[in-house]
């Protein structure tokens, strides 16, 4: 499959988890997180003889169980060991497919919680001889409002297990619901909240009315081969589609409106090269996998900090370049100011192409990160680009 040498992730928590230990395990994402516990717990169901649900797995979204079911396929190719993903948005008959799985007892189990806790109700689902509990994506999974349904979840499953927390930020909540869950879990951490370092980040300051105009501009460039452009909200996701369209720019939204098929569609195009650009909300930041996205254009800058470095995750993955661009308003810019410092890092202002107009005039507010410090500044447009 191409992988000649183990992600710092992986070097660290395979063997961890080879000996038996609970994890709680931080990374940015792109790091190679879905391996890093899929190979061990293969190892394992290798070496075992297995006829029943060894290794549930619960991920925030549906995309993700997908492609976390698939890259199991990938690994377990010449082994006898069978999955399934476990998510809403399907008809009735992969929901039959679903509740088949769970009482049969595949060997892996990837499920979204609402789904899982769905098909449990009622169910006589056998969980007793669980060997191995995931949770992957768990910040997003808080941030979605899962914290409860994952107690319900874990109450239905027998204590004696191994249980890993793979997640890219560890905020306060994640440590609360890893006391709970985790018996004397070891930790790695691998360079938390921070954007990989082959990701060229850049930001312009614009007018709401510039927006559209550099978005046609930049998509002009023929280098950015695959992009993906970021909205904050599904109607703004629309709104730019339509609008992109008009240009004769070829494009296609991603949001939750959609059903599951076209979803799936629009993934399998998308990671084919059919299609160019995909414009979605957050729910496409998480752990989406797809190869070689040379652009990432955040059409405004995310509410939560942490989203803008899942965001930008996107491109740059497996050790290969990539772009980031982000569109900040006068009111996104205290978000701006967040993102920087969350990244440990200020990022210069760029100026705008001269077909676009000058930027407006912002008041920055120093200092812009804790490495940076200085009186109050105002970025003058019309200065060179990257100028203070």
């Amino acid at each position: 499959m191409g992988f000649n040498q183990p992600t710092p992730i992986q070097e660290m928590a395979i063997p961890l988890i080879l000996e038996g230990h609970d994890l709680v395990a931080c990374a940015q994402t792109g790091t190679g997180k879905t391996a890093a516990y899929v190979l061990p717990i293969l190892h394992r169901i290798a070496q075992s003889s297995h006829s029943h649900l060894n290794t549930l797995i619960i991920a925030p979204t549906r995309e993700l169980a997908q492609q976390i079911d698939q890259q199991i396929d990938g690994f377990s190719y010449f082994l006898e060991a069978s999955s399934i993903p476990v998510y809403g948005g399907g008809d009735g008959i992969a929901w039959e497919q679903q509740k088949k799985a769970l009482k049969q007892g595949a060997d892996l189990v990837i499920a979204t919680p609402g789904r899982l806790i769905s098909l449990l109700g009622g169910e006589d689902v056998d969980f007793s001889h669980l060997q191995h509990l995931v949770l992957d994506e768990a910040d997003r999974m808080l941030d979605m409002g899962f914290y409860d349904d994952i107690l319900r979840i874990i109450k239905r499953l027998p204590t004696n297990r191994q249980t890993l927390l793979f997640s890219a930020t560890m905020p306060p909540r994640i440590r609360t619901l890893a006391s709970q869950i985790l018996r004397n879990p070891k930790e790695v951490n691998i360079a938390v909240s921070k954007p990989a370092e082959k990701i060229r980040q850049e930001f312009y300051f614009v007018s709401d009315d510039q927006k559209l105009p550099f978005v046609q501009h930049i998509l002009k460039n023929p280098d950015y081969q695959s992009v993906i452009l970021f909205a904050s909200t599904k109607e703004t996701a629309k709104r730019v589609d339509t609008a992109l369209h008009k240009m004769g720019i070829p494009s296609r939204a991603f949001h939750s409106d959609l059903e599951q098929s076209e979803r799936e569609e629009l993934m399998r195009d998308f990671k084919a090269r059919r299609l160019r650009i995909l414009v979605g909300t957050d729910v496409l930041s998480r752990g989406i996998d797809v190869d070689g996205i040379s652009l990432v254009l955040n059409y405004d800058a995310p509410p939560d900090p942490e989203d803008y470095v899942h965001r930008v995750g996107r491109t740059a993955r497996a050790e290969k370049d990539g772009v980031a661009i982000t569109l900040v308003t006068a009111n996104d810019y205290r978000r701006f100011q967040k993102i920087e410092k969350l990244i440990g890092k200020a990022i210069q202002p760029l100026q705008l192409p001269e077909s676009i107009g000058v930027s407006p005039d912002i008041t920055i507010s120093e200092p812009r990160s804790k490495n940076h410090s200085g009186p109050n500044r105002r970025f003058n447009s019309r200065k060179k680009p990257g100028g203070k």
